[in-house]
């Protein structure tokens, strides 16, 4: 059989290194010492929920939210195009913090195997899963009110790339060790529960023009589409997935994890 091109994860390590040598470089230049062939660029120009976050100030004082620049803006509006079209793609196949949380699950399945992303009651879990949206509500208040990037100061995804600059917050860092080791028995903790970015794209589910369809004709109720999901959504009850937690990772297609052909696909109709 013919080996498949592991296009996702291609992705996820290409952009993990984009966005991590510009972040360094960044660092660098701010000593004087920057690299030519990188852009000096700040982690927040290229941050598409920074456009999020000063969405208020643009429209109510025509003003960017310090740091904040008309990149991140530009870069808010192509990644909503995105997910308008495929769904959050930018959390299932750009987004560096989402997959280093895979990456660290890996870890965790080896050691847990089946009992790995099923720590957490269902019960519990199905109303921990808004908890990001009361996380966004909570920093696009606090960012129009004070005009300043508060979630800086817990972004674990900032800490990440800047953990060595000195200016990162010991909340934030202490966040991102526990969103790192929460990923040794959750998958993509953070994503589920906490990330805001992921709070906006996940509405985009509902109404997304490529969708991901399970044919229930076909459909031989093995559940390895339901096993396979890292946002443990139940796929094989399911005709069309419009769960606001879908990051479009495509693991549990056809192409992937269902063992019969044009079953589960991503596609329009």
């Amino acid at each position: 059989m013919k080996k498949k091109i592991p296009y996702r994860k291609i992705s996820q390590i290409l952009f993990f290194i984009i966005i991590g040598g510009i972040a360094v470089n960044n660092a660098l230049e701010e000593m004087g010492n920057g690299l030519p062939f990188i852009p000096a660029l700040s982690l927040h120009a290229i941050c598409p929920f920074g456009g999020v976050e000063t969405l208020y100030n643009l429209a109510t004082i025509g003003n960017y939210v310090k740091n904040i620049a008309a990149s991140s803006v530009i870069i808010l509006s192509l990644s909503i195009v995105l997910s308008i079209i495929f769904g959050p793609v930018i959390c299932g196949w750009v987004c560096p913090l989402g997959s280093l949380q895979e990456w660290t699950g890996a870890i965790g399945k080896k050691i847990f195997k089946k009992k790995y992303n099923h720590f957490v009651d269902p019960k519990v879990d199905k109303y921990l899963r808004y908890l990001r949206y009361g996380v966004l509500i909570w920093v696009l208040y606090v960012t129009a009110r004070s005009g300043t990037l508060v979630f800086k100061t817990v972004d674990p995804y900032f800490a990440l790339f800047n953990f060595f600059t000195g200016e990162v917050a010991p909340q934030a860092l202490i966040i991102l060790g526990l969103t790192v080791g929460g990923s040794l028995f959750i998958e993509r903790p953070w994503c589920k529960y906490a990330c805001p970015y992921g709070a906006v794209l996940g509405v985009s589910n509902k109404f997304r023009i490529f969708k991901i369809r399970r044919v229930k004709e076909t459909c031989i109720n093995c559940k390895k589409c339901d096993k396979e999901c890292p946002m443990n959504i139940t796929i094989s009850n399911q005709e069309i997935i419009t769960d606001h937690q879908c990051i479009s990772c495509m693991k549990c297609t056809s192409d992937q994890a269902c063992p019969v052909k044009k079953t589960v696909e991503f596609k329009t109709k």
